[in-house]
């Protein structure tokens, strides 16, 4: 039968009629499947196989009518589900009185479809069409039953698919909060060095703090943006490198030297802001600053099985022996648990000795495009 409390809905203005028909097609079917089976039962009992066509007409014609009925007053009631258990009693009550309505209108336009007389209502009660009107009650009970049974399962599927998607929400947005705590983490570690070296350098060397002050704009400029997104392009985070070396190079003059390669097709490739920048600066204050002569830092992207690799490979002093490939300071953790947060075992951050001398940071990460 009609299941109305989703059928005022849906005809509601703007909305589309398609649930109601569909939810009127699946009550009818379990309609014409018991009142088929009703007027099979029937025939087997009026040990008349001949008239099972005739007998099968007069039952769907009598589901038909109880349908109608009934879906016809669950439509007008019992729209909200709120009013249900108000309703109830009087549901029931017009369940037993629907019985013996929908078999005369149903034998009587049984009658119209097969061109039979109709039977006349003043001698229509007798004790064998009381037999078939409690034979109609328990069709139309079956019925509701089903109905129900259907409705049920339906509305705890719906129960748990609007669980599932609290539980995602939720999740993502403690997700969501963990990065940022983290990203908050990396930002003032960088900002506090520099500021420190600032601070040393307007004493002893003003024009060279006059430089790094504006190479500092210029890096704030490239990362303020990006860091209160959720995403950025690995062609933007390369441009941050660029400016946050550019700033370390004033400090460390001749002693650094750098160069990023990025090839065009990887420009759009999306990234989680300032993953790069921990890796950079931990090859600077681990690798080139404790050594005499400095070194060279590159960063090289590519393409690999879907997987975007970033490698950043420095010519300092190199890791210990012991590492094992889970070196670092305070950035490299924080990336890390970036990573782990994001991706899961897809993404990955390896530290290994670079050829001749000096580290190699290799991140891995899934490759998506903008």
């Amino acid at each position: 039968m009609l299941t109305l409390d989703r059928f005022l809905p849906a005809c509601a203005p703007g909305t589309s009629a398609w649930p109601r028909l569909r939810r009127f097609a699946d009550d009818l079917g379990w309609t014409v499947i018991v009142s088929t089976w009703a007027g099979v039962v029937l025939t087997l009992a009026a040990g008349r196989p001949q008239e099972l066509y005739e007998q099968v007409v007069y039952s769907l014609c009598v589901g038909l009518v109880a349908l109608l009925i009934l879906d016809g007053m669950r439509l007008l009631v019992l729209g909200d589900p709120a009013q249900r258990p108000r309703w109830a009693r009087t549901m029931l009550v017009l369940i037993v009185a629907t019985a013996p309505v929908a078999h005369y209108a149903g034998i009587a336009l049984g009658g119209l479809v097969l061109g039979r007389p109709v039977p006349d209502l003043a001698g229509y009660p007798s004790v064998p069409r009381v037999s078939l009107v409690l034979f109609t009650l328990l069709a139309i009970c079956v019925v509701v039953l089903l109905v129900l049974a259907r409705e049920r399962v339906e509305r705890i599927k719906g129960e748990r698919a609007e669980a599932r998607t609290r539980a995602e929400r939720i999740e993502r947005q403690a997700l969501q909060a963990q990065l940022r705590l983290l990203q908050a983490q990396i930002e003032p570690h960088m900002l506090f060095n520099t500021l420190a070296n600032l601070q040393g350098l307007i004493a002893i060397d003003p024009a060279r703090a006059g430089a790094m002050l504006d190479h500092l704009i210029q890096y704030l400029r490239a990362t303020l943006a990006a860091t209160r997104l959720d995403t950025t392009t690995l062609a933007e985070e390369c441009d941050a490198i660029d400016a946050y070396l550019g700033l370390m190079g004033v400090r460390m003059g001749p002693r650094l030297r750098h160069r990023v390669t990025l090839p065009d097709a990887l420009r759009g490739a999306r990234m989680p802001p300032m993953l790069l920048q921990p890796l950079v600066e931990n090859a600077i204050i681990h690798g080139l600053e404790p050594h005499v002569d400095g070194g060279e830092i590159v960063v090289e992207a590519a393409a690999r099985d879907g997987m975007l690799e970033v490698c950043v490979r420095d010519t300092g002093i190199g890791i210990p022996g012991d590492a094992g490939g889970r070196g670092g300071g305070i950035g490299l953790a924080t990336t890390r648990e970036r990573l782990q947060a994001l991706y899961g075992t897809r993404a990955a951050l390896v530290l290994a000795p670079a050829t001749p001398r000096g580290t190699l940071a290799r991140l891995t990460i899934p490759l998506e495009t903008a």
